[in-house]
């Protein structure tokens, strides 16, 4: 549950980030999730070959870690990608 509830926060993080850099949100948004569920499964497969199904702890923290870099490079991505110039403009003078 508390893994539902960090990935709708960083999918509203992702979002307003978009935002600034003039991107579609709901695209950043859609790759985020990707990212995150794609990561996640590769590193529980990855945990599964290191840890066997022994140790069902091992392998959560390790998906999770996993799903965390997912995350981090979608934004990092998205990061790299120059901000809006036309919001430069609105904030000159205020």
């Amino acid at each position: 549950m508390i893994e539902i509830i960090a990935l709708i926060i960083l999918v509203i993080h992702i979002g307003k980030v978009a935002r600034r850099k003039g991107e579609k949100a709901a695209k950043w948004q859609i790759l985020t999730v990707a990212g995150w569920i794609a990561a996640e499964a590769v590193g529980v497969l990855i945990g599964l070959m290191l840890f066997g199904t022994g140790n069902i702890i091992g392998l959560m923290l390790f998906g999770l870690i996993s799903a965390v870099g997912g995350y981090l490079i979608v934004k990092a991505q998205l990061d790299k990608l120059p901000d809006d110039p036309d919001d430069d403009i609105e904030r000159i003078g205020s």
